[in-house]
Formats: structure tokens, sequence, C-alpha cells
């Protein structure tokens, strides 16, 4: 049979494209949607042949729904979480986990406690040029990392994408954070997963076309590692071409992806000159939202976000933000 499932919550952008995964899966099904505007909770439940509930109670009591996808405006994670961890529901919660520091600590730990299946939407993990080249940073092929440099833009802002359905994600009120954290939370997870935490942070942002208000359109972060590496990170909206997306740089070694190609040089790797592309690749994982479907159905050893490592990226995001207020730097 079938493992059930609840949507809780669907906001998020990406609700459409999970929605998809969902139904072209016959291993999961969602049997009941919630949503605090119930017309978007009965169009979904449309879509999934499943039942619109106005009481989350429904869900929270109902033994049969091992599990939650929480696809909610991001001011409304802890409202929801937090009594489908007591519940005992496995949990997706699109990313990010918390407005900031707080709330998303205080969601992790209620997540940790409740020992149940946790995930968030950080896909870019799971692509070959990452997996490898944090393979490669582990074998020490770049000797000592000096600085490192992650890139996620796109044209948004100037293409209006937010207007048709999604305002709510322009809004920081509900959403937190504005262009730099909406795409800037992926390069932040990836950054950290590379190079491991960070000591402070500063960073400046700003509105590029106001196409959204006052809300940030763009931004740089600076970082430094706890290794002593220093990193910077780009994000917005209003981008009309992203094609250098991540650099790193040591002692021994040199990569960067420029359009999803990898050039990678390193004295202690054969034949990486980083003249040609790199292609010796591992495969790729499955999406976030599909390694989540995968776990909670009992596969074993599936790669997943912890809720405490979804936590930090939410406590730096929101430093980030303090720091460029301020124009000063956030010790962490």
């Amino acid at each position: 049979m079938p493992i059930q499932l609840a949507l809780v919550g669907a906001a998020h952008i990406h609700t459409p494209g999970f929605v998809k995964r969902l139904q072209a899966r016959s291993d999961v099904r969602v049997t009941r949607v919630w949503d605090h505007q119930i017309e978007r909770a009965q169009r979904w439940a449309a879509e999934l042949e499943a039942r619109p509930t106005a009481e989350l109670t429904q869900v929270w009591e109902d033994p049969a729904i091992a599990g939650v996808i929480i696809c909610a405006e991001t001011n409304r994670h802890a409202e929801l979480v937090l009594p489908a961890a007591a519940a005992g529901k496995h949990l997706f919660v699109e990313k990010p986990l918390g407005i900031g520091a707080i709330d998303a600590a205080q969601m992790a730990a209620a997540i940790d406690a409740a020992g149940v299946i946790f995930q968030t939407g950080y896909f870019m993990r799971g692509q070959p040029v990452y997996l490898f080249l944090r393979e490669q940073i582990a074998r020490g092929a770049f000797g000592k990392i000096t600085r490192v440099r992650h890139a996620n833009c796109h044209a948004g802002s100037l293409k209006r994408w937010f207007d048709a359905g999604w305002l709510w994600m322009t809004d920081p009120a509900q959403a937190g954070v504005g262009a730099f954290g909406d795409l800037g939370t992926h390069s932040l997870d990836l950054l950290l997963w590379l190079m491991g935490d960070v000591t402070r942070v500063t960073a400046a942002m700003d509105v590029a076309v106001a196409n959204y208000g006052a809300t940030d359109e763009f931004g740089e972060g600076l970082m430094v590692f706890a290794c002593g590496a220093v990193g910077s990170l780009a994000a917005g909206w209003v981008d009309v071409a992203n094609p250098v997306t991540l650099e790193i740089s040591g002692t021994a070694g040199h990569a960067y992806v420029r359009d999803g190609e990898l050039y990678f040089q390193s004295e202690h790797v054969d034949g990486a000159t980083g003249v040609a592309p790199w292609t010796a690749l591992p495969a790729a994982w499955p999406h976030a939202f599909e390694l989540f479907l995968d776990a909670v159905t009992g596969q074993p050893d599936i790669p997943l976000v912890t809720a405490q490592e979804a936590a930090v990226r939410s406590a730096v995001m929101e430093a980030f933000y303090t720091a460029a207020k301020d124009q000063t730097w956030v010790t962490l």
C-alpha cells in the first residue's frame, strides 16, 4: 500500500513541481491537503485526488498519515512544524526552515526530539559537480583553500515571476528575506556543506528596479570560515545571466564552474590541468524532495539534510541581513 502523506501549506513557488513528483510515484499518496487559504487547499487537493481539510487536527490525529510536506509561508513554519513533530509525522519543510535563528533552532530541537525523518529543499548538493568537489576538498586536492565563491542569480524580479500567485515571497514579513536570502540560501548551504562552519559574516543588499517595493533584489555576502578560508556569496533576482556559479582557490588547486561545466586544476590529481572541462564526475543524487519520499518509503542510507543543518543556515542568513542593515560584521 502507498505511504500516506499530507500537504500542509501550498504557498511556495515549488509546490507545483512537488505535486508533479508526487503524481509520478506509486509508493506514496497524499490523502489530505490543508492551507490557511481554503481555495488553495481545494485546488491542490483536486490535483492530488485528496481531501481538502480546514482542520489541522485531522492531519495530526490521523495515524494513517506518516508524514507531511510543508510548503507554507516561512513565517508559518513553526506553527505547523512543532505540532507535526509532536504528532510523530515525518517532515519535508521547504527551505528555509525558519525566519531566523530562534524559530529555526526551536523547530530543529523538536524534530530531533521526535526522532522523525526530516528533509528540506537543498537540492544542489546532489549535483555531480558539487559531489565531486566535496570529495576533492576532503582529499586535499586544493591544498589550503583560501577563498570560495558561489553565485545563484536569476531574472525573477526583472520578469516579475512572483506576480502569478507567489507575491508573499517578496514580502520579508512572510518570507523573512528578499532576493538575497531566497536564492542565497542554496549557495549558503553548498558553501557550508563544502567548507564547514563560518565564524563571522557581513553583507550588502539593495534594490535595483523596485518591482517588489523595498524588498532587496540583489546582494553580496562575505564570510570567514572556521578553517580560515574567505567565502563570498552572490544572489539576486535581477541578473540577465549567471554563467560562473562556483570558484574554489587553494594553494595546490583551483576549480570553477561555468555554464554547468567544471574546470578543475590540481597538483595532486592526474590530468587535472584546468584546460578542458572535467567530465569524470559521480552520478547525481535524486532531487531533495525525491530523497525525502525515498526515506519515508523505507529505502536505507538516504543522504538527507539534518534539521540542525537547516537551522544553522537560517541563523547565518539572519546574520547576513543584520550585518547589511547595521553595515558591520556579525559574529556567529
